[in-house]
């Protein structure tokens, strides 16, 4: 998302109004003029992050890569929340975030960043997905269906958790196969919605590995994740979680973003593809089993397919 739907007033009327005006050059192609705008406006406003967030966005369009990514560092300093996902481009554009404290270790997204990202995108969200085609509901039903067929089993569950659930639409889509449905999301506007549907027993605000590690162990017999563990670059903690907290015999349904290449990749639209190499190691790394990793898009971007994994693994017995 662009700083502009999370830019507050920098308490200066003058500034504001050089913010939107250098918005608006952005959007109409003239990053040029709104960098000048922007330098102007920060001299007035040095300790307003939203401002360099901005100049980053204006520099980065301009083609100037290392000034773009000074921009981005000045507003991850000023903002050590990262409210913005200034840590993000950071590394996108080649840069290192801090080891501990700020925004967090490696190059993961930050609480803040999330949250504040989608209790403002809540009320769009489920139109947002549709006119990107997303199926990761459907997607994950099927890959369900499929594995409880191939261990010989009933498509039944007790209790499901359903991580990163946002509105609830893969959990409205599971319902009739589960006994009590559990969902948590960063979200709390995006809880609110889930909690409408009717489906969860019980709907929290939360971090997803955190709301795990709180849990007993052995205590459900599915765990599923449509669309969120793209907001995850080490998968290693959810994994091990899900599998300390799911009974022997207990199924992990999830999707992922992924590409050609090894490892992990931060994606031009901020969000994390994960290679199906580093995602087969990673379950075994947690204890889990793979039974089915299918190459399948949950979802299009600028009406191209974006390429996923569909991932169902069991917890041995």
């Amino acid at each position: 998302m662009s700083a502009a739907r999370l830019i507050l007033s920098s308490g200066d009327p003058l500034v504001d109004r050089r913010m939107d005006w250098a918005r608006a050059l952005i959007v109409e192609g003239n990053p040029g003029d709104a960098a000048a705008l922007l330098d102007e406006a920060l001299q007035r406003a040095d300790h307003y992050a939203p401002g360099w967030f901005l100049l980053g966005e204006a520099r980065e369009a301009m083609g100037e890569f290392e000034a773009a990514r000074a921009a981005y560092e000045r507003a991850l300093d000023l903002d050590p929340a990262d409210t913005l996902g200034a840590g993000l481009h950071v590394v996108r554009l080649g840069g290192t975030l801090p080891e501990a404290g700020g925004a967090g270790t490696g190059f993961g997204m930050s609480e803040a960043y999330v949250r504040t990202l989608f209790d403002q995108y809540a009320d769009r969200f489920d139109a947002a997905l549709a006119r990107l085609g997303y199926r990761g509901p459907e997607l994950i039903d099927a890959a369900l269906s499929d594995a409880c067929a191939a261990l010989a089993r009933p498509y039944a569950f007790g209790r499901g958790l359903d991580l990163g659930c946002g509105t609830g639409l893969v959990a409205a889509r599971l319902a009739d196969h589960v006994g009590a449905l559990e969902g948590v999301d960063l979200s709390p506007n995006m809880i609110a919605l889930a909690q409408r549907r009717g489906v969860y027993e019980r709907a929290v605000a939360g971090e997803m590995v955190a709301f795990l590690a709180a849990r007993p162990a052995q205590e459900v017999d599915l765990i599923f994740a449509g669309d969120a563990f793209c907001y995850l670059d080490d998968l290693g903690p959810i994994l091990t979680e899900s599998a300390r907290v799911l009974e022997p015999g207990g199924l992990l349904a999830f999707t992922v973003e992924t590409h050609d290449g090894a490892g992990i990749l931060l994606r031009d639209t901020l969000r994390f593809a994960h290679a199906e190499i580093y995602v087969r190691a990673a379950l075994a790394e947690a204890g889990l089993a793979l039974i089915s990793c299918a190459g399948q898009s949950t979802r299009t971007e600028k009406e191209q397919p974006v390429p996923g994994l569909v991932v169902v693994a069991v917890k041995a017995v």
